[in-house]
């Protein structure tokens, strides 16, 4: 038996690793889990080998292979990698790795990654936690874990996963211009702890160096404050088109039209008039981490 380094069992008594199952609501993406499966075990039989001697091969037990060739399993990108070399396909099983890790993730998160993937210009307001892009693993598990009704542990894991994914907007090239305000309880509630919360605010200082990235908070103390109907966001595309939500309009529904879009924008440019400067809010960032 083999143990990968996140402590999952692999080969001999198998312990299934949280984070991989497959979804059965989420029907596009079981789909693809079950196309893989079957183009495996077809690679696999024609190879002639059995499910034992090709687990063994790769390094897994012959319940994982049989697990991910009837599409109730989603593999990791290592099982892929594994059997594409053993199998002698030439990389064509590994190059099923994309899609498989954007199933790995829950639908809606795969379709707001998409989004996200495509905007020029993103603006934030955030008022009870750290917006999902500016969130360490370790704060975003933290929120995860506290969430009521609780969570499944597949469920914390396949969520921590897509939002850490989603933070590779940050090394897109041409950069988009990300804008973020959040509210100073924020940065001071200490989800997942005090070290952890250090860490979620010592990465805010990185992410807010970044030359098209705005962070700005806004003080508790200030009186004026178009904020209060809580959350909102905006995200612009290269086309002109835009799609924002705010949870105080249009009943918290997702909005396209030119008009609502510039209810919101104006909400949002009057936050950020608001709130303290980017230079301002890093200074206001770095004493906060100094009293935590």
């Amino acid at each position: 038996m083999q143990v990968d380094p996140d402590g999952a069992e692999r080969s001999g008594g198998e312990t299934d690793e949280p984070g991989w199952e497959v979804d059965p609501d989420d029907e596009s993406g079981a789909a693809v889990v079950a196309t893989v499966g079957r183009q495996l075990r077809l690679r696999r039989e024609t190879a002639g080998m059995r499910a034992a001697e090709f687990g063994v091969a790769i390094g897994y037990g012959e319940d994982q292979v049989y697990k991910v060739e009837a599409g109730k399993r989603i593999p990791r990108p290592e099982y892929l990698d594994r059997a594409d070399e053993v199998l002698g396909a030439g990389g064509l099983i590994a190059a099923m790795k994309k899609d498989v890790a954007e199933v790995r993730y829950p639908k809606k998160i795969r379709d707001l990654a998409r989004m996200e993937a495509k905007a020029v210009e993103l603006l934030a307001y955030g008022d009870h936690n750290l917006h999902g892009l500016l969130q360490t693993e370790e704060y975003a598990r933290a929120l995860f874990e506290m969430r009521q009704p609780a969570y499944a542990r597949d469920e914390i894991e396949r969520a921590v996963a897509a939002r850490v994914a989603r933070r590779s907007i940050f090394e897109r090239s041409p950069a988009p211009a990300l804008s973020f305000v959040q509210e100073e309880v924020t940065l001071r509630r200490p989800l997942g702890g005090r070290m952890a919360l250090r860490r979620q605010l010592e990465c805010l200082l990185e992410v807010g160096q970044l030359r098209n990235v705005a962070i700005q908070v806004m003080p508790t103390s200030l009186e004026d404050h178009a904020g209060m109907q809580g959350e909102t966001q905006v995200l612009k595309f290269g086309d002109g088109t835009a799609v924002g939500r705010s949870e105080g309009a249009f009943a918290g529904r997702a909005v396209s039209d030119p008009k609502q879009l510039r209810i919101l924008e104006l909400r949002y440019g009057m936050i950020r008039a608001q709130a303290l400067t980017p230079r301002e809010s890093m200074a206001f960032i770095e004493q906060v981490l100094g009293e935590t």
